[in-house]
């Protein structure tokens, strides 16, 4: 079961007075039953849903906190998922778990039963393990005349310390034995792992019940005849209490504490029933208190964005457009499209790697439809593809060269290398349909039939080294974009501060310049003043001339004053206005340039192309996808058997209209939309 912030989850028992024909309300994916829908204020319900459900049993807080993003897979430890992706990836991490080989389970649990390795330490030990050393029943390849066979190692001989020979029996192709020789350990080429470390760390989690040392089930060490006691080295650290291993250092605390809470626990019984009293009289406040308090945190305003399904109309709320009706007239049946959807982009989207000129979506579902056998874009389409697993030197390539077809796939002969390719994965599902593509009637196999092929073909595509190596190359390229856009945000960054700083130093000193200047004009004013009354002896009409004359120079000396800052106001106001006409063209060309270099680099980003993402999720969870070789946008619904798509500006922008940013979802979808939206029209 998936698990709530990293600790185990009960879910809600069935309630035992049901009558049966009452109507409850059902959770699909745990078939826990509630009586209450549990439409109650939105305040209520997000507390209600963080402190886990503790005094609510409706159905509606109970979704809401298994869509929010808080579950760990218990298999793979995935983080940050609802709880059914959780469910979804505990299933399917489980199904590969079983079928992990049986011939090493016994070996690898004796690794991991009580090591004291991380997680990932363990992994890389047993894979490092498993790859160089080969045992009895283990299934590779060995060089038999300058060529390389399938083989299985029957007999370890040993006969010095650095020279191992194996006596090991050849294989054909439905894995009879065609013969057997004695080799060296040279001769053998050894296959890759069965199984992936992801594999492997989810298998040692499935295994186990805990972590540093690592510990098996009781009923899984017996099955294969490993020990459950720990070694001596463990002993004075673990101990086993009620069949599990306990850490002794835990134990030693607990029982302090109960000791300690024993004593405590008899002091608190007197102290108990002399606060009786009192506290019988404290709760009737206490209780008003509480309810204070809750009407006003109901009155506290709501901080956006929520869960989309808790968003409630408001009066602030804009004016939403109506949602248009998607179109869905597909000519593939409608659980068909995702797999077209997905075929069709991996064609276009490695089409130089394949050497496949590009195709419309709408061409290539138009010529799934068709009934000819030999139409180019189908026959070029399969034969990329199987090019790439022919040149990739693997399980199709051995093969081939047993049933001796020539490299060359031409318009006649691509069904056989089909047919061939079938016969080699050994899909029941799959395998059907190779008496009828003999028999040349490819065209009249139904389109699920068709995309089923394709699938197949994609997916052992994208594990040859071609694909892998062109993947490792557009991350590093995208950690190198990534890298000068982060380098030219902190150099912008820089230089606003340094901006900013500037322009502050450049205020302080015109300031400082203002009042010297006004100082300096006071001192001058003073000067005149007192010159012209220190003089007190003397004829009366002397006094009166020079008085005159002080008089007239004065004026002149203030009408030259007045009119030279006019000049000079005049002067700097046109050179002002010329290197502010010059700074705002180098900063609009800069800006230019800044917003070019950024759209560069978004572009080349995407042009290393990875994988195709979803642009998000509306508030029910349906999936909007956009491919940049297509107009359309395409709606998967949430359990994926439904599609549609919007093909017009109008029908676009009345969906964008409908989105409401208040809700998470609706939020990251509506700005994923605006980003693409020039490319999308």
């Amino acid at each position: 079961m998936p698990l709530y912030k990293r600790k185990p989850f009960a879910l809600v028992e069935r309630p035992k007075d049901l009558e049966p024909h009452e109507l409850v309300f059902q959770v699909r994916f745990t078939k826990e039953i509630f009586r209450d829908y549990g439409i109650s204020n939105l305040i209520t319900s997000l507390c209600i849903a963080i402190l886990n459900l503790r005094c609510s049993s409706e159905y509606l807080n109970r979704i809401n906190l298994y869509r929010q993003r808080v579950w760990t897979c218990k298999v793979t430890a995935k983080t940050n998922l609802t709880y059914e992706e959780a469910l979804v990836s505990e299933k399917r991490a489980t199904e590969k778990v079983q079928q992990f080989p049986k011939e090493l389970v016994a070996p690898v649990l004796r690794d991991v039963q009580f090591s004291m390795l991380t997680l990932k330490d363990l992994v890389n030990k047993i894979a490092t393990k498993l790859q160089e050393n080969v045992s009895e029943g283990t299934e590779l390849y060995g060089k038999r005349n300058s060529r390389v066979y399938p083989c299985k190692i029957i007999k370890v001989i040993v006969e010095e310390a650095d020279k191992t020979q194996y006596e090991v029996v050849w294989l054909d192709n439905d894995k009879k034995i065609t013969g057997n020789a004695v080799v060296n350990g040279e001769d053998l080429v050894r296959k890759k792992l069965p199984f992936t470390r992801d594999v492997l760390k989810s298998f040692i989690r499935e295994s186990t019940y805990r972590s540093v040392p690592w510990v098996l089930h009781d009923k899984l060490a017996r099955k294969h005849g490993i020990s459950i006691d720990p070694p001596e080295e463990l002993r004075s650290k673990f101990s086993f209490q009620d069949g599990r291993v306990v850490n002794n250092r835990k134990r030693s605390r607990n029982e302090e504490d109960r000791q300690n809470t024993g004593e405590r626990n008899k002091e608190e019984l007197r102290k108990c029933k002399r606060k009786k009293l009192g506290k019988e009289k404290s709760e009737g406040l206490i209780s008003e208190e509480n309810t204070e308090k809750e009407d006003h945190r109901t009155d506290e305003p709501i901080k956006y964005p929520i869960d989309d399904l808790l968003v409630q109309p408001a009066v602030d709320d804009p004016v939403f457009t109506e949602r248009p009706s998607l179109s869905r007239d597909f000519n593939v049946p409608m659980n068909c499209v995702g797999d077209l959807l997905m075929v069709w982009d991996f064609c276009s989207s490695f089409s130089s790697l394949l050497h496949l000129w590009p195709f419309s979506l709408a061409d290539f579902e138009n010529a799934l439809c068709h009934k000819d056998s030999n139409l180019v874009l189908i026959v070029e389409t399969h034969s990329a593809v199987l090019r790439m697993l022919i040149k990739d030197n693997r399980n199709y390539t051995t093969t081939i060269e047993k049933k001796k077809r020539k490299p060359k796939i031409t318009l006649v002969t691509w069904t056989e290398y089909l047919c061939d390719f079938l016969e080699m994965v050994d899909v029941a599902e799959l395998s059907t349909y190779v008496s009828t593509i003999k028999r040349g009637h490819y065209g009249l196999l139904d389109v699920n039939a068709k995309l089923g092929i394709l699938r197949e073909l994609v997916a052992q595509a994208l594990t040859t080294d071609f694909v892998r190596e062109k993947l490792d190359e557009y991350i590093e390229q995208q950690q190198v974009l990534a890298a000068k856009r982060r380098e030219e945000a902190l150099e912008e960054g820089r230089k606003k501060r340094e901006d900013k700083e500037r322009l502050k130093a450049e205020s302080d000193s015109k300031e400082i310049t203002k009042g010297r200047n006004v100082e300096s004009a006071g001192s001058s004013l003073n000067a005149l003043v007192n010159g012209n009354h220190s003089r007190e002896n003397g004829d009366i009409a002397d006094k009166w001339k020079q008085v005159d004359t002080e008089e007239k120079r004065y004026g002149k000396q203030q009408k030259m004053e007045a009119k030279a800052p006019v000049e000079n106001t005049k002067d700097s106001a046109r050179k002002g206005a010329q290197k502010m006409t010059t700074d705002d063209r180098m900063g609009a060309k800069q800006k230019r340039s800044k917003e070019q270099r950024k759209e560069y680099i978004e572009r080349e980003m995407e042009k290393r192309f990875i994988r195709t993402n979803s642009l998000g999720k509306d508030r029910y969870y349906n999936r909007y996808w956009f491919f940049k070789r297509d107009g359309r946008i395409f709606v998967e619904s949430s359990d994926s058997a439904e599609w549609g798509y919007y093909n017009t500006k109008e029908e676009l922008d009345a969906f964008m209209g409908s989105l409401n940013r208040k809700g998470e979802r609706e939020r990251a979808l509506k700005k994923q939309l605006d980003k693409y939206y020039d490319r999308i029209w």
